[in-house]
C-alpha cells in the first residue's frame, strides 16, 4: 500500500460493503446464522493442515522478527488450539440469538405499550495482534448478534488469519449470507489500522485487542466508539483466613497457566497476619515453576526471589514474572490495586465470605473473584462461547464483549390511535 489515500480507499470499499451487509444481517434468522458458524466450524475442521501450513509461516516471520516467546506463544497454533476454535464457533452457534430479544416491555396510561429490544450495533471494526483464533472468535459474535464486521489481524498472523476467514467466508456462502458479512483486511500496511480508526459513518465501534501500545494508539486516536481495555494488570489478594490448599492452587494457576493473556497475574498481594509457612509456601511453588518473583518487604528474605522495584508494582509483565507484596488487611488490598489496577480482573482468596463482600464493593474492577483463578477472565468460560475481549470501560460493553454485547436496543411502541394531550 503506497500512502494513506490507498489505505482510506481500501477502508471505504469495505466499510460500504459492510454497511450494505449490515442490513442484510440484521433480519438474517437465527436459522441462517447458526448454519453460517456451524459450517465455518467444518471448515476449520477439514482445512486444519491449510490453516496450520499457515501458522508455520506466521512463526517463521514472528521469529525473524524477534519475538519474545510469549508472543509467539499466542501466536502459535496446534491441533488442539484448532479443535478450540472449533469448539467456540459450535459454542456461539448454540447459543441464543440476541437479536429482537425482549429486554423490558411495559404499558403506560396512555394506552402505549412499549418494547425495549435488543439490536445489531451495525458495522463492529476489530484491531488485533498476533492472537489469529481472534479472527473466528470475531467473526463468529458479530455474525450472531447481527453485525458485520471488518477484521485487522496483526502483521505476524496474517496467513493464519487469511486461513481462518477463509473457512469464516465459506461458512457465510454456504448460508447464504452476504460474504462481506465477515471481511479481513488483507494488508499489513498500519495505514490501514488509522483509516479505520477515522471511518465515522462506516463503522459503528472499534474494538482493539492486543497489548498496551495498540490500545493507547487506538484511544488516542479513534474518531468512533472504542471498547478496550489498556492493560491487564491483574491482582491476587491471599486473605489471613484464605484455605491454604486452595490458595496453592489458585495462586499458581494464576500465573503460570499461560503467562501471555489478560487474565494472568502479575501482582501477589499477601494479607500480612497469613500464616508465614502459607506466605513461604505461595513464594516457593511459584519460584519452583520458573517464575521469577519481584518480592517486597519481608517477602523479599524469602528463598528464590529478587528485589522489587517501584515500577514492578502496576506492571503487565505477560511473562514468568510477578511483583509481591505484603499488605494490611483487605483494606491495605483494596488500596493497593486502586492505585496500581487496570480495572481490568482481580481475585480475593479468603473462607470469610464477609471479608469477600468488602473486597467485591471496594474495587470497581471489571471482573472481581472468590477463591477462583484470573485465568478464567474469558468470555468462553463465562458460558459466552467465545469474546472479542475484555472491556474496563464504564460505558455499554463491560468485561467479556460476547454477542449480546455486541447489541444496542430500541424501543418498539404500539397504540391504538393514541394521541398525547
Amino acid at each position: 500500500m503506497k500512502d494513506m489515500a490507498e489505505a482510506e480507499a481500501l477502508i471505504v470499499k469495505m466499510g460500504e460493503a459492510a454497511r450494505a451487509a449490515a442490513v442484510d444481517l440484521a433480519v438474517a434468522s437465527a436459522e441462517r446464522k447458526h448454519a453460517a458458524l456451524i459450517g465455518a466450524a467444518e471448515a476449520i475442521r477439514t482445512r486444519a493442515p491449510e490453516i496450520l501450513a499457515a501458522n508455520a509461516r506466521d512463526l517463521d516471520y514472528g521469529r525473524e522478527k524477534g519475538l519474545s516467546a510469549a508472543m509467539l506463544d499466542r501466536l502459535r497454533l496446534d491441533a488442539d488450539r484448532l479443535r478450540g476454535i472449533e469448539d467456540g464457533l459450535r459454542a456461539v452457534a448454540e447459543q441464543r440469538d440476541p437479536v429482537g430479544e425482549v429486554v423490558a416491555e411495559w404499558d403506560r396510561p396512555t394506552g402505549l405499550h412499549i418494547r425495549r429490544v435488543r439490536t445489531p450495533i451495525g458495522v463492529i471494526g476489530v484491531i488485533y495482534e498476533s492472537r489469529p483464533n481472534v479472527t473466528a472468535d470475531a467473526g463468529a459474535l458479530a455474525l450472531k448478534s447481527g453485525n458485520a464486521v471488518i477484521l485487522r489481524g496483526g502483521s505476524e498472523s496474517l496467513h493464519s488469519s487469511q486461513a481462518i476467514h477463509a473457512c469464516m467466508v465459506q461458512g457465510l456462502r454456504q448460508a447464504g449470507l452476504p460474504e462481506t458479512a465477515i471481511q479481513l483486511v488483507p494488508t499489513r500496511d498500519r495505514a490501514a489500522v488509522s483509516a479505520m480508526l477515522q471511518a465515522q459513518g462506516l463503522i459503528d465501534v472499534i474494538i482493539p485487542r492486543g497489548g498496551k501500545g495498540l490500545v493507547g494508539l487506538v484511544q488516542r486516536e479513534a474518531r468512533v466508539p472504542v471498547f478496550a481495555h489498556l492493560e491487564g494488570i491483574c491482582h491476587i489478594y491471599v486473605d489471613r483466613r484464605a484455605d491454604p490448599g486452595k490458595a496453592r492452587r489458585v495462586v499458581l494457576n494464576a500465573k503460570t497457566r499461560r503467562t501471555g493473556i489478560c487474565g494472568a497475574a502479575e501482582c501477589l498481594l499477601i494479607d500480612r497476619a497469613a500464616d508465614p509457612d502459607l506466605r513461604a509456601a505461595l513464594i516457593a511453588d511459584l519460584v519452583a515453576a520458573g517464575v521469577e518473583v519481584r518480592a517486597e518487604g519481608d517477602l523479599a528474605g524469602l528463598p528464590g526471589t529478587v528485589p522489587a522495584r517501584p515500577e514492578d508494582f502496576g506492571q503487565e509483565f505477560l511473562d514468568m514474572i510477578i511483583a509481591a507484596r505484603l499488605v494490611d488487611g483487605v483494606d491495605g488490598a483494596i488500596a493497593h490495586i486502586r492505585r496500581f489496577g487496570s480495572q481490568h480482573t482481580e481475585s480475593i482468596l479468603t473462607e470469610d465470605d464477609a471479608t469477600a463482600g468488602r473486597f467485591f464493593a471496594g474495587l470497581d474492577s471489571a471482573i472481581l473473584m472468590q477463591n477462583a483463578s484470573t485465568q478464567f477472565a474469558d468470555g468462553g468460560e463465562f458460558g459466552m462461547g467465545a469474546e472479542i475481549g475484555i472491556a474496563t470501560g464504564k460505558m455499554h460493553a463491560r468485561g467479556p464483549v460476547g454477542a449480546e454485547q455486541l447489541t444496542s436496543f430500541k424501543y418498539l411502541v404500539t397504540g391504538d390511535g393514541t394521541i398525547r394531550a
